[in-house]
Order: C-alpha cells, then structure tokens, then sequence
C-alpha cells in the first residue's frame, strides 16, 4: 500500500462571495518530504488553493462547497486556521504582511506563540532562524517595516518557521523580489527540506526557478489544473516553456518587425 500523502486534495470547488467560482475541481498531494510547486499566472487559483488548505479562505469571504481536503488522511474541514498551525500547517502569505511598527526579532516572536513555547525554545528557534538568514540577523532591532522586500521574505518565512511547521504553503515567494533573494529564498526552502524534512505547497509564476527546486509541479489555469508530472519532466515541457517561459514551437517571433525612432520635434 502506497504511503498516505501528508496533504491531498481532491477534487475541490471554491467559491468567493456565494457567486464567484475560483476552483473548478483541483486535485493534488504533497508527499512528505516533497517540495511541490503550484504554477499559474495571477488569478489562475494559486492563492485560494493555498488558502483552502490553510483554512484562510473564510476570512475573505470564501468557501470550499465541493470536494475534500485531507492532512495526513484526516478531513480538515472541522478546523480552523488556529487549529491548522498547532497542526504543523502554515502559509506564508503573498506579499509578506509583516508587523511594520515591531522589529524584526518581534516579529519572529509571534510565530512562537500558538505553540506555547517556553522563553529558551523561543531562543532557540530565533537563533535558528538567523542562522538560517544572517542577513535580517543584523536587523534584529530595527522595525520590519523598515526592511527591504527581500528581508521582509526573510522574515515572514523565519515566522512561520517558529511554529514547528512540517508543511508550510508559501505563496509567490518571488513576488516583487531581486534575483539574488529570490535564489536565497529557495536555497531555504531546500535545506529546510533536506534537512529537517519540512515540506513544501509553493505557488509560483516563475516557473523555471520553482520547478529546479520542486521535485513534482502542477500547472493550474483558470482554476483547475491542467498538467502535472515530475518538476525535471515539466522543466523540459514545451507547455510550460510557452505559457510561463515565453519558449515552445508557438513562440511569437519579431526578428521580422521593422523598428522606426520618432523624430524630435523642431525647437523654435
């Protein structure tokens, strides 16, 4: 018997509002141990997938009305977004949403407290963490609002790390980020992964960057999802290379457009 999958969801519907479909019949699991990337473009469904599995999706006025979602063979629907991180689930909401007015060590703090942690694990799990980014280390004091995108990345994924997480669901890590933090990102992602075997749920659009450190990826558009397999076979994939890389056989060529500079206009 294969081994149950730590997350899995079948076959699920969401809605917005009672009126807007978002998910249209998604179907995916994330083994323990994987690193599985959720590729679409904006408003192909990541988020709301993510957020299904998180239980985030009531705050905003959303739903699942169809299909279930499972974490370690166990329907979550009975939980709440509390109950999911004492769980070991957490998100890593795109665009970071960081405490601004409290410092950077601060903001790793709350990620300790659903846990109930003492004040030496707290220490502990803040030592670890800027061990992990040495970079936000030297910002322990200043005030996270005050950080570049790149560091608040940091922090955000530093606070989720707090809560013992064994999946966390990271949505659009390279949203608004500099090359260099982007690679810095993943290359956490991957320790986190080979070393402590944490797993991952990663919604991307940029493709190329998440499937090299996925070990399975799916394509998802207009709210189902379209194509899945092994992360190398997909890297390899005319589909993903047209519709995320801007490659494949259907790639618009414009070597033959000829190019005209507008004059500058006469100074009387």
């Amino acid at each position: 018997m294969s081994e149950t999958p730590l997350l899995s969801i079948n076959n699920i519907e969401a809605l917005y509002g009672g009126v807007i479909l978002a998910l249209r019949g998604v179907t995916l699991n994330v083994n323990k141990g994987d690193i599985v990337s959720l590729l679409g473009a904006n408003g192909a469904g990541k988020s709301t997938t993510l957020k299904a599995c998180s239980r985030l999706l009531e705050a905003e006025r959303g739903e699942v009305t169809k299909g279930v979602i499972e974490l370690n063979g166990e329907d979550i629907s009975q939980y709440n977004a509390y109950e999911m991180v004492k769980k070991g689930v957490v998100q890593v909401l795109e665009g970071r949403h960081i405490f601004s007015h409290l410092s950077v060590e601060e903001n790793l703090m709350t990620g300790s407290f659903i846990q109930n942690m003492s004040k030496e694990e707290m220490r502990r799990g803040i030592d670890h963490v800027f061990e992990l980014f040495p970079r936000i280390k030297e910002r322990r004091k200043n005030p996270g609002g005050l950080c570049s995108g790149g560091e608040q990345q940091m922090i955000a994924v530093g606070r989720a790390l707090m809560s013992k997480p064994s999946l966390i669901l990271l949505d659009e890590p390279s949203m608004g980020l500099a090359p260099q933090f982007i690679e810095q990102i993943f290359e956490i992602v991957k320790r986190l992964n080979e070393e402590e075997g944490v797993s991952f749920l990663v919604s991307e659009q940029n493709a190329m960057v998440a499937l090299r450190y996925a070990s399975i990826g799916y394509m998802i558009e207009n709210g189902r999802v379209i194509k899945k397999g092994l992360a190398k076979d997909l890297l390899e994939s005319s589909d993903v290379a047209e519709m995320y890389m801007g490659g494949g056989e259907n790639k618009v060529s414009f070597d033959g457009v000829k190019y005209y500079h507008r004059r500058r206009p006469c100074m009387v």
